[in-house]
């Protein structure tokens, strides 16, 4: 793999800590588009869209909190939550036909 670095100073250990950083961000917009669901958000001007970006931030928060403590990435964990909602509405599905 080549990494490439306009900063002419830089040695290479340099070059591969820059990108190592970068791509936490990288990730981190990853998880804001893929699982809060940012990119499917319908607004479209900046007063509209104030509210959804905090809660996806917010939501992507949640997911590295979780992701330290389960030790699995967001991708993982929501796959767990969606699993786990599916069972909940199938049990409340259940309860309904019953009643």
């Amino acid at each position: 793999m080549n990494l490439v670095c306009s900063d002419l100073t830089c040695d290479g250990e340099d070059v591969v800590t820059i990108y190592q950083e970068r791509w936490k961000v990288e990730e981190f917009h990853k998880s804001l588009k893929s699982n809060a669901g940012l990119a499917k958000s319908p607004t479209r001007t900046v007063t509209t869209q104030n509210n959804p970006v905090f809660i996806a931030v917010y939501a992507v928060f949640k997911l590295e909190c979780l992701k330290i403590k389960h030790k699995a990435n967001h991708f993982a964990l929501r796959a767990k939550l969606f699993i786990k909602a599916n069972q909940i509405a199938y049990a409340e599905l259940q309860k309904m036909k019953i009643a």
